[in-house]
This record gives C-alpha cells, sequence and structure tokens, in this order.
C-alpha cells in the first residue's frame, strides 16, 4: 500500500503535461468505477447507500471531486516529490480538526507534535519560497484540507455504510460530475502513451486496486495500523520522483519531512490517562 499510493503523484506529473486536471480526474474515476461497482453490487453494497445519497455525494466531493482536480492542477506548478511531502501534514490538520470538534483533546505531548510538524511544513515550503508556485502551494493546501476532513466526515456520519459501496458511488459520481467538463477539455489529439499508461495505472491500481487493498488491510491489521502507511508513503513519492523525473530533493525538504513525520506521530497519539491511585 506503502508503493500503491506512493507512486501516484509520479503518474498525475506525467498525465498533466498532455490532459487538464478535470479530464485526468474524469477518467481515473471513470475507470475505477467501472471495476468497483460491479464488485460492490455482487457484495449487495450499493443498496445502503440509496438512503443515504447525500451524506455520500458530500463525502464524494470531500474526499475525492475536489481534493484530486486540487492535486492534479497544483503538479503542474509543483513538483510531485514538494506535493507528496506536504501531504504528509494530513494528520496534523486532522488533528486540528478532531480538537476543534470536541472529539479530540490535547496534552502537552501532542501539542508538542503539533508544533514540530508546522515548523516541518515551514521548512519544507520556506526554504524554496522563491521557487515555489504560490498558486501551487494553496491547492495543496487545500488538498491536504480535504483529505483531512473526508475520513473525519467518514467516521462521523458515514461509518455504519459498506466501505466499498461508498467509495464505487463516490468515484461514480465524482466520474459523473465532471464528464461534461471533460468533454470539452478532452485532447484533440491521442496523447502518449506514457500518458495513457499513467492513467490506467492511476486508474486500475492506485484506486481500483488500492481501496480493495487498503479495506482488506484493515480487517487485518486495524484502523490504526492501516493508516501508518500515510508516514510513508510521501517518502515513496518523494524517492520517485528524484529517481524518474529527475526533481530536484533540497535540505529544506528532507529536514522538514523528518520534522513532519516526527509531529504527525506525537500529535497522533493517544493522550495520555491520568493516573489514579486505588483507594
Amino acid at each position: 500500500m506503502c508503493v500503491i499510493w506512493g507512486i501516484p503523484y509520479l503518474l498525475i506529473r506525467v498525465a498533466v503535461r498532455e490532459v487538464t486536471p478535470a479530464t485526468l480526474v474524469f477518467l481515473r474515476t471513470g475507470l475505477s468505477a467501472l471495476i468497483l461497482l460491479p464488485l460492490a453490487v455482487h457484495r449487495d453494497e450499493l443498496r445502503p447507500i440509496f438512503a443515504r445519497w447525500r451524506g455520500v455525494a458530500l463525502f464524494a466531493v470531500i474526499e475525492i471531486a475536489v481534493p484530486w482536480v486540487l492535486l492534479s492542477s497544483a503538479e503542474r506548478r509543483v513538483s510531485s516529490s514538494l506535493a507528496a511531502l506536504l501531504i504528509a501534514a494530513t494528520p496534523l490538520v486532522g488533528v486540528a480538526l478532531a480538537v476543534a470538534t470536541g472529539t479530540e483533546r490535547f496534552d502537552n505531548r501532542r501539542l508538542v507534535g503539533f508544533g514540530v510538524g508546522l515548523v516541518g511544513v515551514a521548512a519544507i515550503v520556506g526554504l524554496d519560497i522563491g521557487r515555489t508556485s504560490g498558486t501551487g502551494l494553496v491547492e495543496m493546501a487545500g488538498v491536504v484540507v480535504c483529505y483531512a476532513t473526508g475520513p473525519w466526515f467518514l467516521a462521523r456520519y458515514l461509518s455504519d455504510l459498506p466501505s466499498l459501496g461508498v467509495i464505487s458511488s463516490s468515484l461514480a459520481l465524482t466520474a459523473v460530475v465532471y464528464a461534461p467538463i471533460a468533454a470539452l477539455q478532452f485532447p484533440s489529439s491521442l496523447p502518449s502513451g506514457r500518458v495513457i499508461a499513467s492513467i490506467a495505472t492511476l486508474a486500475v491500481v492506485c484506486t481500483a486496486l488500492a481501496f480493495v487493498l487498503f479495506f482488506e488491510l484493515i480487517v487485518e491489521g486495524g484502523p490504526v495500523r492501516a493508516n501508518l502507511i500515510t508516514y510513508v508513503n510521501p517518502a515513496v513519492a518523494a524517492v520517485l520522483g528524484v529517481l524518474v523525473l529527475d526533481e530536484r530533493f533540497t535540505v529544506g525538504m528532507g529536514v522538514g519531512f523528518v520534522l513532519v513525520l516526527a509531529g504527525s506521530v506525537l500529535a497522533a497519539a493517544r493522550t495520555r490517562q491520568p493516573v489514579v491511585a486505588e483507594p
């Protein structure tokens, strides 16, 4: 899973050189929905979705429709390595959201972790701010907020629904929304083989297969252990960006990523309960 969800940044960077972000989102969601919807029907996981379609549609907007197009657009302006490393800040936003909504509280250790993580983000961005697109950074900030909000919304309002039904219907709804936009922006000539291969891999491996594997991983190891991949796949993406696309990896990115990981681990840890002496 760390590899499968570490390579999309590289593939998106390749694809958006010849197709628009909206077209890429349509092709990725449409192809993956064609694979997952029959599986969801076979498991009878779509029927419960119809009664809660408004919540599922909102989840699709937060988790897929908005962040995927923002990420695709941002990767026209920033490197795939930088985009992936900034995504590592998602747990920090998730913790802040949990605290703001009253579902979690901070102790001193978590507060320190949050501060360390913010310093890490500043190091990733700040040391190269003169050579980085401001628009791209704003788009990446939107992606991080959406990626943190989506799981929170799912856990709070849709946790009783079947996972495969939620994700397959969300992909299908997103594809329907982006279909008319993609039709207007579809390239006049056939994209190169490299772009076609990138889009196919994004849809089949990084979306359809990835979600099936991720659900099995949650069953096998539990949700806490499953989420540990979010600490590793940005590093995979950064390495691939440097090796395959010859992207520049700076000292600030390296130091900042370590700080973000350390801060996320501390901030996302459970609050320690005070020990009460027995009478």
